[in-house]
C-alpha cells in the first residue's frame, strides 16, 4: 500500500529561525552564541504544533565543505548551503552536529521523526556519488544511531540527481552506513537535460531506487528548477511518483501490486472499459482520453478502441484466435468421444461372438448334463 506524506519547505512564515541566522551571519560572537538557542525554542514552538518530523542538516560539517569546490553545481540543499556558510562564516563546527543530543532529547519529548537532511546532496550527475556526499552519509548514518540511543525515530533524506548506473551504488551504502535506516529520495533524476520534464527523469530514478529499498519517494512537479508548482503540475509530480512507486512494489513482488495489474490486464482484454477506468492511477485522465475519440455511450461496451478499430484490434483478433482454438477443440474431442464410443460397441459385439462360437462348440444345448 503506497502512503502519502506532506512536507512544507516554505520559507515563509516559519518562525524566528533563518530570520535569525541570516541577521546574525555578519555578527560573529551574537551568531555563534545564540543561534543555537533560537533554533532550539523554534524547534520546541513548532513540535508544540504538532510537527510529525523535522528535517535537521547536522550532517554538513565544517570539514566537508571544501569537497564542494570543485563540484559542478556545488551545494543545491536550501538547508545545507546555509548551514555551510554559517560554518566557514565563524569556522566552527555546524551547531546541529554538537547540539545533536539536547536535539534528541527535545525530539523524543515531542514524539518527532528526524529527517536528517542530505545538506551535501548532489545537484547534477556530474556530482553524483562524490567524497563530499558519501562523507556526510556516513555521518548521518552515526547520528541516526544516537537518535535510537534516545528512543527516538530516524529516516535519512538522499539525493537529488543519479545517473542509472550509480543508483544502486547509492542505495547500498546509504544501507550499509545507516544500518538500514529509511532512506527517502528526492527523484533522484537520472539526467539534467529535462526542464519541464523533470517528473519523468526523477520517475525513472525513483522507481529504480525504491525498487533497490528505498522506502519513501519525494515527488518532483514539471516546474523543478523552473518555479514554484501549480496544483496541475502538483497533480503530475504525485501521478508519476505514484506509478514509480508501484513500478517498484512490482519489481520487489508485493503481491497487492501484481493484483492490480492482473485486475487491469484481465479488463483490457475483455473491453471492460468502465472498469479500466477506475483501476486506473489517474481515473478522470483515462476516461477523458478514451471519450476524445470515442464519446458515446455504447463506445464503452465496445470490443475495440480508436487506436487499431474494430477491424484490426489485436486483443480482438485474438479473442477471436482462442474462440476458434476452443472449437477445433472441442470437435477435436468430440471425435475422439465418438471414437471411444464405437470402440466400445466393437469390443461388445466381438465379446458376444466369441460367447456364441463357445456355445455352439459345447453342442448349442440350453442345459448341460452334470
Amino acid at each position: 500500500v503506497t502512503a502519502d506524506d506532506v512536507t512544507t519547505l516554505l520559507t515563509t512564515e516559519i518562525g524566528p529561525y533563518f530570520t535569525h541566522a541570516v541577521d546574525h551571519m555578519a555578527v560573529p560572537d551574537l551568531g555563534a552564541l545564540c543561534i543555537a538557542a533560537v533554533f532550539r525554542d523554534t524547534l520546541i514552538e513548532q513540535a508544540e504544533q504538532g510537527i510529525d518530523y523535522f528535517t535537521i542538516h547536522a550532517g554538513v560539517l565544517l570539514r566537508y565543505v571544501p569537497m564542494t569546490a570543485q563540484r559542478m553545481t556545488g551545494i543545491v540543499s536550501r538547508g545545507g548551503s546555509i548551514m555551510a556558510k554559517w560554518c566557514l562564516f565563524h569556522h566552527k563546527e555546524n551547531f546541529l552536529y554538537t547540539h545533536f543530543e539536547e536535539i534528541c532529547e527535545i525530539m523524543k519529548a515531542y514524539d518527532v521523526t528526524f529527517s536528517l537532511g542530505d545538506g551535501l546532496r548532489p545537484g547534477s550527475v556530474a556530482d553524483a556519488n562524490d567524497e563530499a556526499q558519501f562523507s556526510e552519509l556516513r555521518t548521518l548514518g552515526e547520528l541516526a544511531k544516537k537518535a535510537w540511543a534516545h528512543d527516538v525515530q530516524v529516516f535519512i533524506e538522499g539525493p537529488g540527481h543519479v545517473p542509472m548506473h550509480m543508483i544502486k551504488e547509492n542505495m547500498d551504502e546509504q544501507i550499509k552506513h545507516c544500518d538500514e535506516a529509511p532512506f527517502y529520495t528526492l527523484g533522484p533524476l537520472v539526467t539534467d537535460i529535462s526542464p519541464g520534464y523533470d517528473h519523468f527523469s526523477s520517475g525513472i530514478g525513483a522507481a529504480m531506487i525504491g525498487w533497490f529499498g528505498c522506502a519513501m519517494l519525494c515527488y518532483v512537479t514539471p516546474k523543478e528548477h523552473l518555479g514554484l508548482p501549480n496544483k496541475d503540475d502538483v497533480k503530475q509530480g504525485m501521478i508519476t511518483y505514484k506509478i514509480a512507486a508501484h513500478a517498484a512494489d512490482l519489481a520487489k513482488g508485493h503481491p497487492g501490486a501484481q493484483i492490480r495489474d492482473n485486475a487491469m490486464s484481465k479488463a483490457r482484454f475483455e473491453f471492460r472499459w468502465q472498469d479500466q477506468f477506475n483501476l486506473a492511477i489517474d481515473p478522470d485522465t483515462a476516461r477523458a482520453y478514451h471519450d476524445e475519440t470515442l464519446p458515446k455511450e455504447g463506445h464503452k461496451v465496445a470490443h475495440f478502441c480508436s487506436m487499431c478499430g474494430p477491424k484490426f484490434c489485436s486483443m480482438k483478433i485474438s479473442q477471436e484466435v482462442r474462440d476458434l482454438d476452443a472449437k477445433q477443440i472441442a470437435a477435436i474431442h468430440q471425435a475422439d468421444n465418438k471414437s471411444e464410443e464405437t470402440k466400445a460397441v466393437e469390443e461388445v459385439r466381438k465379446g458376444m461372438n466369441e460367447m456364441s462360437e463357445q456355445f455352439k462348440r459345447q453342442g448349442s444345448e440350453l442345459y448341460s448334463e452334470v
